[in-house]
């Protein structure tokens, strides 16, 4: 089978939509992966294993013309700015099976939707998605990189009180907003990408920081987390991973396609704060210098 993802990512995007699609692709070893993305500032691209088709747009005329082109069977989208009626387009025109993943409960033109996140609903797609499409959703169906499935057997000393992953592109760029707020007497990990836009400000934050580790493009992420005592991040993909390692952690949340994730977490009692704000008027009431983010 000749498999087509249709994905982005940028400093404004972030890298989550990518980073998960090559899991998947991964799982797809056997059949013909190919990609289309466009180049957008801050890409992670050159990362693609596959071949890859860059796009001048994301007009779905573009990605027709590459589906009849490569003579795709099965098309993976992956993107908030493909919507149904896109779909639709592409789906009629092409008559290419179509997996869409969604995590926020929009309406779908797919025969296969994923919503891979811990919170997904299934009853939330009804009337969003034609009558024959199966529903991949919930647990049974997250994509967990394979560097977690056997960082999660070893045993490691823990290095850092803090690892501190607000996404590859950090988009509400609160990395060092949150780094100003712990405990100097911290040892904090920074994971972080060439992606973030304020990347250069991040450096110089914590060059003269000793108690401060920054990590950018690392590919021992699994392990970090697992160093780790404690983990401040998103209500994201990320969670899936620091859930999986079984870390404690905090997610505050920064877009609203958290949203579900969000309320999952605080409805299951994680300590989870709608914005930065909030979260840093719980330190305050607690006293930052004595907070204790291990409790």
């Amino acid at each position: 089978m000749k498999i087509l993802f249709r994905c982005d990512s940028s400093s404004t995007i972030g890298l989550g939509h990518v980073m998960r699609d090559l899991v998947l692709a991964k799982e797809l070893s056997e059949d013909e992966i190919h990609f289309a993305c466009q180049n957008l500032k801050g890409n992670i691209n050159e990362t693609i294993p596959y071949p890859l088709h860059v796009l001048s747009s994301n007009d779905p005329k573009d990605l027709i013309e590459l589906i009849k082109t490569l003579h795709v069977d099965l098309l993976i989208i992956d993107h908030y700015g493909i919507k149904y009626e896109d779909e639709k387009s592409i789906k009629e025109a092409t008559k290419v099976q179509i997996l869409s993943f969604d995590d926020t409960y929009e309406k779908h033109y797919c025969d296969i939707l994923l919503n891979h996140n811990i919170s997904a609903d299934a009853s939330r797609y009804k009337n969003l998605v034609p009558s024959h499409c199966e529903l991949r959703c919930g647990s049974a169906y997250t994509l967990i990189r394979d560097e977690f499935k056997k960082e999660k057997e070893k045993k490691r000393d823990k290095t850092y009180d803090v690892l501190l992953a607000m996404g590859g592109a950090d988009s509400a760029n609160l990395n060092i907003p949150i780094l100003k707020k712990l405990p100097s007497s911290y040892h904090v990990s920074v994971l972080t990408t060439s992606a973030n836009a304020n990347l250069e400000a991040l450096k110089e934050y914590v060059k003269d920081k000793p108690n401060i580790s920054l990590h950018v493009n690392s590919q021992e992420v699994a392990k970090l987390i697992n160093q780790s005592r404690f983990a401040i991040t998103t209500p994201s993909v990320m969670v899936h991973e620091i859930l999986y390692m079984d870390i404690p952690f905090l997610a505050i949340k920064t877009a609203s396609n958290q949203d579900d994730i969000y309320e999952y977490l605080k409805k299951n009692g994680y300590k989870v704060y709608k914005s930065f704000e909030e979260w840093y008027d719980y330190v305050l009431k607690h006293n930052v210098e004595v907070y204790n983010v291990l409790q």
